[in-house]
């Protein structure tokens, strides 16, 4: 009795802490975008953090204005201080720690996807109209 009583116990606060962790309602997978896009002398710049991945995971854009994607790195060793956006034939490697500016030029509205060099941490640039 007291063996069951543990478990429930155990399997609560695990359960908890999970739902604490991912935020409560999100999708597995899925990351709201925060407001790290700002405007600055004509040109959009978005800030994302690389270390075991990519926060946050999606940014929305405005099509039309010059992109820079800005990669803060902070003690960054693993595969996600290597950038890759394929549709643009963008290969970067970043700094351990620091700033790296990635100029995106002019962006059409749509999608473009990025990852880390082993494809394993993805991000979204979301481009709209």
């Amino acid at each position: 009795m007291k063996e069951t009583i543990l478990s429930i116990i155990v399997a609560g606060a695990l359960i908890g802490g999970v739902i604490v962790m991912t935020g409560g309602n999100q999708e597995k997978g899925t990351e709201v975008s925060i407001n790290n896009v700002t405007v600055v002398d004509g040109k959009q710049i978005i800030e994302i953090t690389a270390k075991g991945g990519y926060l946050p995971r999606k940014s929305i854009v405005s099509a039309g204005i010059p992109t820079v994607l800005r990669i803060n790195t902070k003690g960054t060793f693993d595969c996600s201080s290597s950038v890759r956006i394929p549709s643009m034939d963008i290969s970067q490697n970043l700094t351990p720690s620091g700033v790296t500016d990635i100029d995106l030029g002019t962006l059409s509205k749509g999608i473009i996807d990025g990852t880390c060099s082993m494809g394993m941490y993805p991000f979204e640039i979301e481009v709209k109209g």
